[in-house]
């Protein structure tokens, strides 16, 4: 039996080229846009997988992951996402995802991911790019900003910096 995917992803271009990826892989693959279509596409029929972008036009892909864990209980779910950092990734993993991967993404390492492949498993060698400071900055910047329920003001209280100053951080896009 081939396995059903359900793949959500807002930018159409990446959402076609990767389902098609996908399909070559085995999967048979059911491509939507937003988070609407989505949750109809899940109530119509069960996915044994499911690719998930984090940010989408209609919403977040964090709040699929439940609607998907309630419809289908063994799904596996991998979110995808083009503005990554730690703290979303944890929240992903602790909501029910199986992996957290970046855009663009190695087709190869999602389908590994997917079906628990040893490919998805990550390497405990040091890695050969680490984080530069201003990284590490702000990946914590994030954390704080999670923990405190997206609030600016409180997470700037609890950085102990000026809000106006932490908007200027968080307006530009994080540095590599």
């Amino acid at each position: 039996m081939t396995d059903t995917l359900l793949l959500v992803d807002d930018d159409e271009p990446f959402r076609l080229a990767l389902s098609r990826a996908l399909d070559r892989r085995g999967f048979a693959t059911h491509a939507v846009g937003t988070l609407s279509d989505a949750v109809r596409a899940v109530s119509e029929r069960p996915y044994s997988h499911a690719v998930l972008d984090l940010r989408l036009e209609d919403g977040n892909g964090m709040e699929l992951v439940d609607v998907l864990r309630d419809l289908c209980p063994s799904i596996r779910i991998v979110m995808l996402t083009g503005y990554g950092n730690i703290a979303s990734a944890v929240s992903a993993i602790k909501a029910g995802a199986v992996d957290y991967l970046p855009k663009p993404v190695d087709v190869d390492r999602l389908k590994a991911a997917l079906t628990g492949g040893t490919q998805a498993a990550t390497d405990a060698s040091p890695s050969a790019d680490p984080m530069t400071p201003d990284r590490v900055r702000w990946e914590h910047i994030q954390r704080v900003l999670e923990e405190s329920g997206q609030n600016v003001s409180e997470t700037a209280r609890r950085l102990k910096m000026h809000r106006r100053t932490l908007q200027r951080i968080l307006g530009k896009h994080a540095p590599t």
